[in-house]
């Protein structure tokens, strides 16, 4: 393996994406989002037509008007300036469970209701509780299993890529993927160690982690980290940022990488080297980096490759699939991202494909560029995952010039 400096940022490189639609759409989400997730389910489960008893309306009503002032509360206490991890759990899993219930409440008021009216199912009351009733056993099985989903070790996804321009030596170069891990307010030290040893397992050549490892600083949140130091890899184990970590003294999170045994890939690359032929891994900042106001960070691609044979093979790291537009226009032959969490809690996936042009899984662009999106390995915020499992990744790299089988 070997190591190449970062050079200088070129002048005039682009100095970033355009905010997107979802960015422009996100300022506004802060002001409404909460009355949406909060009224809504709280006239489907009680003033649509119930007519439950006084008591059981006027209780239900107050506990969601706690929900809605209770959750922005408990989240601005954690993560906002003081970073309360306890204040963070609760406004994190309010969230989630708000967004299920708001979702369910939408979808079964309006379809199962008119189901049961086209088909004469009881009065209109009827009708309306047993909507009610629909809405909270669904949401109640959703949360559950999605709190299991998040918290369980992901399973591993297995998948063979087929590289043209890659050596036959390097045929069935094992490539393993973590992202997202997302250490934060819920302490998952344990859950952190049994990833590591399920990477281990996979006896990889090479290990990547694609960014957003924690939500806080790398002082705070070190002891969740730690087992990334037990990861085993034959050639390499690298990292690149996530924008997470510029939320969070990002310097602190590459300082700790480096000292665990990975190779911060900050704008630079290196060379693996098996069997007489060679792979370039690059990796960069996150697109977000620049904006961070930290000095020397910024999503720099040309630096990554300064030096690098543009005839060799490059698998490149960048946090978010977006990057794969100007990865694509340097001619990469695969990028490895997470960033989209597969959209975590349906459906909010549809909101992630109005910012990013992939979700999950292997897509194809422009010439001959590749690019893998990893679901994620762990979970931002609410504790739930709904429809969107969590992944460990193992690429098996394949090369047209061999006819090795899997």
């Amino acid at each position: 393996m070997t190591d190449t400096d970062s050079a200088r940022p070129a002048e005039g490189e682009a100095r970033g994406p355009r905010p997107s639609r979802l960015h422009s759409l996100m300022r506004f989400i802060p002001l409404i989002a909460p009355v949406l997730l909060w009224a809504v389910p709280c006239w489907v489960l009680l003033h649509a037509g119930q007519h439950w008893p006084l008591a059981v309306a006027l209780v239900g009503t107050a506990v969601f008007f706690l929900g809605l002032v209770g959750m922005p509360l408990a989240m601005v206490r954690g993560h906002g300036r003081r970073q309360q991890d306890w204040a963070a759990i609760i406004g994190d899993t309010l969230l989630g469970a708000s967004w299920v219930l708001f979702t369910w409440s939408v979808l079964l008021g309006v379809l199962l209701r008119a189901t049961l009216a086209v088909t004469g199912v009881g009065d209109s009351q009827d009708r309306a509780r047993i909507v009610a009733w629909a809405v909270l056993g669904v949401t109640a099985v959703l949360l559950t299993w999605g709190y299991a989903e998040a918290r369980r070790v992901p399973r591993v996804r297995r998948i063979d890529v087929r590289l043209p321009r890659l050596g036959a030596g390097l045929d069935g170069l094992r490539v393993a993927l973590v992202t997202d891990t997302h250490y934060g307010p819920l302490d998952r030290a344990r859950w952190s160690a049994r990833v590591c040893e399920t990477v281990n397992t996979l006896e990889a050549d090479l290990v990547c982690h694609a960014g957003d490892i924690a939500d806080g600083t790398a002082e705070r949140r070190r002891a969740q980290a730690a087992p990334l130091g037990t990861v085993r890899a034959t050639h390499a184990r690298v990292y690149v940022t996530g924008n997470h970590e510029y939320y969070s003294e990002a310097q602190g999170w590459v300082d700790l990488m480096d000292e665990l045994g990975w190779e911060p890939l900050r704008n630079r690359h290196l060379l693996l080297e098996r069997g007489g032929d060679t792979l370039v891994v690059a990796g960069v900042d996150d697109v977000t980096a620049e904006s961070s106001g930290l000095a020397g960070h910024r999503a720099h691609l040309a630096g990554a490759l300064d030096g690098a044979d543009p005839d060799l093979p490059v698998l490149l790291l960048a946090h978010q699939p977006t990057f794969v537009d100007r990865a694509a226009a340097a001619g990469i032959d695969l990028q490895l991202s997470g960033h989209t969490h597969g959209g975590q809690i349906w459906p909010f996936h549809h909101l992630v494909r109005l910012d990013q042009p992939a979700l999950a899984g292997l897509s194809h662009h422009g010439a001959r560029t590749l690019l893998y999106t990893s679901r994620g390995t762990g979970f931002w915020g609410p504790p739930f995952r709904v429809f969107a499992p969590s992944e460990i990744t193992l690429l098996v790299l394949r090369s047209p010039r061999t006819a090795t089988a899997p």
